[in-house]
């Protein structure tokens, strides 16, 4: 094995071990959760590594890097998350390759979403990016809609051809009254996708957590953990 396929590997099953352990304590079956890892910055050789040692959901937050990094690994069996804000002029590029957008905050995006969706003839998953740092009409600083505009923004999800309304997403905030307070951030998510799925049953993904508070995630009930650092190691200096 190269030296970065055994770091790779090490990390890979020292995060398995975390989330097995995690799972075991909320008393909760470890398949319950999956594993995205946050590929970001890192090179398409790392993903290339990650699927042959079994990865399959593999994350992305900026357009410009994703879409070659995919070119580059279309013939493996990965599943491509785009976890970023996302501006509607790169909308027609994410469709192409994300099947699932976890950044889903406004109305004006699930309109693109959709209508490149249909133009190229696929079904996109979303979810809503839930955020906790937001007033009750605001946006997060860092992109989500508030918890009182999820029930309007996942009805529009529902109805635009082309989309699906997979669930939830948050980022544990870093202001607020959840500031440091990642299980009870999470907490509220759960509570919030409860309310979602009674209108929507099938939009039971929840997806929260990543290295350092995944362990709070899955005691919440999180469905899906985003880890990057943890797995390929602290991101390089851009630039």
């Amino acid at each position: 094995m190269t030296d970065r396929k055994t770091e790779l590997a090490a990390n890979l099953a020292k995060v398995e071990e975390r989330i097995a352990a995690a799972c075991a304590a909320a008393g909760r079956k470890r398949e319950e959760v999956t594993l995205i890892v946050v590929t970001k910055t890192y090179p398409a050789s790392d993903v290339r590594i990650l699927s042959g040692l079994g990865v399959r959901q593999v994350a992305e937050n900026r357009d410009q890097d994703a879409a070659p990094k995919v070119a580059e690994c279309v013939d493996l069996p990965l599943s491509w998350h785009f976890v970023g804000q996302l501006q509607t002029n790169k909308v027609r590029s994410v469709v192409g390759y994300a099947d699932l957008v976890q950044s889903v905050d406004r109305s004006r995006l699930v309109e693109a979403l959709s209508r490149e969706a249909v133009r190229a003839g696929r079904e996109v998953g979303c979810l809503l990016q839930v955020a906790l740092d937001a007033g009750a009409s605001e946006r997060g600083e860092r992109g989500g809609v508030a918890p009182g505009g999820i029930e309007e923004l996942g009805d529009l999800v529902a109805g635009s051809p082309g989309l699906r309304l997979d669930g939830l997403m948050t980022v544990a905030p870093l202001t607020g009254e959840y500031a440091g307070r990642q299980r009870a951030a999470f907490d509220r998510l759960m509570d919030l996708s409860t309310d979602l799925r009674r209108a929507h049953p099938a939009a039971n993904m929840v997806s929260a957590g990543m290295s350092a508070d995944l362990e709070e995630a899955v005691a919440a009930g999180a469905t899906h953990v985003r880890v990057g650092t943890a797995v390929l190691g602290v991101r390089p200096r851009l630039g």
